[in-house]
């Protein structure tokens, strides 16, 4: 069975609290279950894992080259301006698909810039939860 990572960057695990107009009412965790149990249905065996600490994130990159066979990153706002972690995820060689909740192009202008999407195979943005499982799907494909 395929190795699947899912990371989660900073304040995602306040998905349900903060701005819930953006991210919507459902917790963290029960998103969390719910992309597990989408992934397992895909052929998956899945981890998702999230950090506020950038640090934690890079560390959780490279560990990833030898434990999964790809990985979905929400790196929230490190997406913008982290080249720590866009460098980390070229380290490694395993596919990732970027992923946002949001549609980052429809808000604030610093949102519309990505620096880890130039390594990763595409980035899907704007279908809320569903954002993790069109990933998923990806991967799927990819990984064939």
């Amino acid at each position: 069975m395929k190795r699947l990572l899912v990371i989660l960057g900073p304040n995602l695990n306040m998905v349900g609290i903060r701005e819930k107009g953006v991210y919507g009412t459902e917790t963290a965790e029960t998103i969390a279950e719910e992309i597990m149990r989408y992934a397992e249905d895909n052929g998956f065996e899945s981890e998702v894992y999230q950090s506020n600490h950038e640090g934690d994130l890079i560390d959780k990159i490279h560990a990833s080259r030898l434990e999964f066979d790809g990985a979905v990153i929400n790196a929230g706002a490190l997406t913008h301006y982290s080249y720590a972690l866009r460098d980390a995820i070229a380290c490694v060689n395993i596919p990732y698909v970027e992923v946002h909740m949001s549609n980052i192009h429809a808000r604030e202008e610093f949102r519309h810039k990505s620096v880890i999407a130039p390594v990763c195979v595409g980035q899907i943005a704007g279908f809320g939860k569903h954002s993790y499982f069109l990933a998923i799907n990806a991967l799927k494909d990819i990984l064939k």
